[in-house]
């Protein structure tokens, strides 16, 4: 029944998919968390572009980004991220990078979240023996911050590696474009459709238990 997978690279398309989702993760991470400091700070200007970013960009669909990223980027500027000129390595971290703008403003949404949840005495505490807005934000604030939200980032997580198919609109050869190139040759769209969803299953599944049994031994008691 599965001699039809011979000829395809299951596995492999399933590696680039846990590819895209790690490194898009540790941006999106990053970039999230430095939104999110805008977002609280004390500077009106950082305040607002912290805020337009995460409006405008959720509001985007993120098959737009994704091929402004491959089309507008690379084809139009020349733009690949990276040395050499090999189209689809250019794709895969322009794919990246799109999935990193698209998802740091879930993330930052996540941990802004996170930070309603300290007690403000704590801040008011901080500065008060001298911490400046910075060192009150990372040493006080943001690590009980990441306790409280990581329920929410777990859920953006799943969501980010469901959202790594739609970089097969650019060619990256993950799971999406490889279904699809199964569909189109072979006569077995139900049993294709089932391993590419178990695929899915067994990346989100372990994720969202893992990280849930987390997010319970770290939570914050109040």
């Amino acid at each position: 029944m599965f001699d039809f997978l011979e000829g395809y690279d299951v596995l492999g398309a399933f590696w680039t998919t846990v590819q895209l989702t790690l490194l898009s993760a540790v941006g999106s991470l990053i970039w999230g968390t430095l939104l999110a400091a805008m977002r609280v700070g004390p500077v009106p200007l950082m305040r607002g572009f912290g805020t337009a970013y995460v409006n405008i960009v959720r509001n985007i669909p993120l098959t737009v980004i994704i091929l402004f990223s491959s089309l507008g980027l690379y084809s139009t500027l020349s733009i690949s991220l990276g040395a050499g000129d090999d189209v689809d390595t250019a794709n895969f971290r322009l794919a990246v990078l799109g999935l990193i703008v698209y998802t740091s403003a879930f993330v930052c949404e996540a941990i802004r979240s996170g930070i309603n949840t300290v007690p403000v005495g704590q801040a008011e505490a901080a500065r008060a023996i001298g911490l400046s807005f910075t060192q009150v934000l990372f040493l006080v604030v943001l690590p009980q911050a990441f306790r409280a939200a990581v329920g929410p980032l777990t859920n953006v997580l799943i969501a980010l590696t469901k959202n790594t198919t739609v970089a097969a609109a650019i060619g990256v050869a993950e799971a999406a474009l490889l279904m699809k190139d199964m569909v189109e040759k072979e006569a077995q769209l139900l049993l294709i459709s089932a391993i590419i969803a178990f695929g899915f299953c067994c990346l989100t599944l372990p994720t969202g238990l893992i990280l849930g049994w987390v997010g319970k031994k770290v939570a914050v008691k109040r």
